[in-house]
């Protein structure tokens, strides 16, 4: 296919997708992966540009998440919190080890890769949901941030263990966003409430929060890490600026409407595009499996601890802490690079990410919403 016509047809995905996703009232973020998958099973393949937009995309999300964050909630809610967060890590990274390696006969490396890929949880889906759902400023909506904030920490923490070798660069790109963190958390406020920056419709601020989440991918990509976890920690840190300052809310919004508007669409339908249907139906088997082994596995290890602390939405905060994309489809990538997993595995890893990242939303949404905010309040500051 020519070159010229695929950014035609992207933007023609992404429109569609926001159609078809206010007419049926389901989260355009399932939409637009699903819509990937189609294009992608029909011939038209990443280019260079998609994949770079991609990871700015899922990095913006991340950052906007952390803003979300309610810190003096998650202090309060700290117990609830981790646990769901720590169990909805371990309980699918055990459960899909101990199957692919005892089971389907997976190598080693392959079998702890396929278990770190299908034990996250999805922040950028995750925020996604909360968002179009007006959820993301509730008491759950908060816990459940914090809780996927828990888990990929978990999964960051399981693939830096077990596979990445530390180098000098990746020092580099530890001690750099840590400073430049520390930097824009101090400095922010000062740069925000500055007259020659505030309402200008060259947008200044919006363009310094975009320079320094590239900043964090240019020196994660040299250190051979990854900058969803700066930029959520940046996020986090200026979580207080935007409870406290109705201008740096305001500059949230605005960079919300730029994300959504084409950013992030590219995010998931790329995310759609990786998946290789026919690879999938040769092993149609071991995927199905593994499907239902990772959202047995995040029942597990979420369900009965969302039953004692959030009774009335325990479903809905299982099945949103039971999707998978970002860290999981980086996992995912990381094995096939270095060679634990092979083509096949890759393409079977991906699709139990994407396919956990589109039908545990479409049930938590259709049939599990929360209905009233009081309900949600009631939840979280009832019996322990």
């Amino acid at each position: 296919m020519n070159a010229d016509i695929i950014p035609l047809v992207i933007a023609t995905a992404v429109l569609l997708s926001s159609l078809i996703s206010l007419r049926i009232g389901i989260s355009v973020a399932i939409i637009e992966i699903i819509i990937g998958v189609l294009i992608g099973n029909l011939g038209i393949k990443t280019e260079e540009w998609m994949l770079y937009l991609s990871n700015f995309g899922g990095i913006i999300l991340t950052y906007l998440a952390g803003t979300e964050i309610d810190m003096k909630l998650f202090k309060e809610k700290f117990k609830e919190s981790f646990l769901i967060g720590m169990f909805s890590f371990l309980a699918p990274f055990f459960g899909v080890f101990l199957y692919t390696y005892y089971i389907a006969n997976w190598e080693f490396n392959a079998s702890l890769i396929a278990g770190t890929a299908l034990s996250t949880t999805s922040l950028a889906v995750v925020y996604s949901v909360l968002v179009e759902s007006n959820l993301s400023k509730t008491n759950i909506g908060k816990i459940i941030m914090a809780s996927t904030f828990v888990t990929d920490m978990g999964t960051a923490l399981a693939l830096s263990i077990m596979f990445i070798k530390p180098s000098y660069y990746t020092l580099i790109f530890l001690a750099i966003s840590t400073v430049l963190s520390l930097f824009v958390y101090r400095f922010s406020l000062y740069l925000l409430r500055n007259k020659l920056m505030a309402n200008k419709v060259i947008e200044p601020e919006i363009k310094l929060i975009f320079l320094v989440l590239i900043i964090f991918i240019y020196f994660a990509k040299l250190g051979d890490g990854h900058a969803v976890l700066p930029a959520f920690i940046l996020g986090l840190l200026m979580s207080k600026h935007f409870k406290e300052e109705r201008k740096t809310i305001i500059i949230r919004n605005k960079l919300r409407t730029v994300a959504y508007a084409m950013v992030t669409p590219i995010f998931f339908i790329v995310g759609g595009m990786k998946i290789s249907v026919p690879m999938i139906l040769t092993s149609l088997g071991i995927f199905l499996i593994l499907f239902i082994v990772k959202i047995l596995m995040k029942f597990i290890g979420v369900y009965f601890l969302a039953k004692k602390y959030i009774p009335k939405n325990s479903i809905y905060t299982t099945l949103l802490m039971s999707t998978g994309l970002t860290f999981g489809t980086i996992s995912s990538l990381f094995g096939l690079q270095a060679g634990y997993i092979n083509q096949v595995q890759y393409s079977i890893l991906v699709g139990v990410v994407v396919a956990s990242a589109v039908i545990p939303t479409f049930v938590a949404q259709k049939w599990f919403m929360p209905l009233h905010e009081e309900d949600v309040i009631e939840d979280l500051n009832g019996k322990e």
